[in-house]
């Protein structure tokens, strides 16, 4: 089963989750798809390129880990496997040698958050969809990867609000809050989203990710697992 569409529209590569009818929920066979995605995306040596992550559901964006696949594991392989995988992936795509979009059309919830969260710059629709860090409900923890992840997100007591009480923000309450770079209405969310990352792919590559790496000195420790 594919979970992702690759398309490369100009400079800009369109990653996109099409599982979103299973709430384009995170499991091995996801992120075994999703290496292969970024190890395409990483070795193109063209010297301007972006990537925006979408999904084509307008429900799900991400919801995150699949527990229902974890249980099925047994509990012990979420912590001793999959969040170690997981915090794999989520510092690859925070150190990606490009300009990172995610494109937020409808609920990024836990691995889906904090995915949204390592990348770049956020649009998310306007009037449909939450973004949410639910894990105090859950009665889960955040691996130091995940907690990173949360503190790229700018305005720190919005983010502190949403972990310790769970709360879900909408695109207009998170654009305010700067959990989101952009709330747009749904028609204008996809190609506004490519505009802006058309712009930021017209930069020079090698230049955006020095700098990028450079005001994110606390991602170079993970570094060496951002592999996935």
């Amino acid at each position: 089963m594919a979970y992702f569409t690759l398309d490369l529209q100009d400079t800009v590569y369109l990653l996109t989750m099409i599982d979103g009818e299973n709430g384009n929920m995170l499991d091995d066979a996801v992120l075994d798809e999703l290496a292969q995605h970024l190890d395409t995306i990483e070795a193109d040596p063209a010297a301007n390129r972006a990537l925006v992550l979408a999904s084509n559901h307008e429900k799900a964006w991400s919801n995150g880990i699949n527990l229902d696949y974890i249980r099925s594991k047994g509990m012990p392989y979420l912590f001793e496997h999959f969040v170690p995988r997981l915090d794999g992936f989520l510092a690859r795509i925070a150190w990606l040698n490009l300009p990172t979009v995610a494109c937020i059309s409808g609920n990024a919830y836990g691995g889906g958050a904090l995915m949204a969260s390592v990348c770049d710059f956020r649009t998310m629709r306007a009037d449909r969809g939450r973004i949410c860090f639910p894990e105090i409900d859950l009665k889960l923890g955040l691996s130091p990867v995940m907690v990173e992840c949360v503190n790229t997100l700018p305005n720190e007591q919005a983010r502190w609000e949403m972990v310790m009480t769970g709360r879900a923000l909408g695109g207009d309450e998170a654009a305010a809050r700067q959990i989101v770079d952009r709330a747009l209405p749904v028609d204008a969310l996809l190609p506004e989203t490519l505009a802006l990352a058309a712009q930021l792919a017209s930069k020079d590559r090698v230049a955006y990710t020095r700098l990028k790496r450079l005001l994110r000195p606390r991602w170079a420790k993970f570094a060496p697992q951002a592999r996935g």
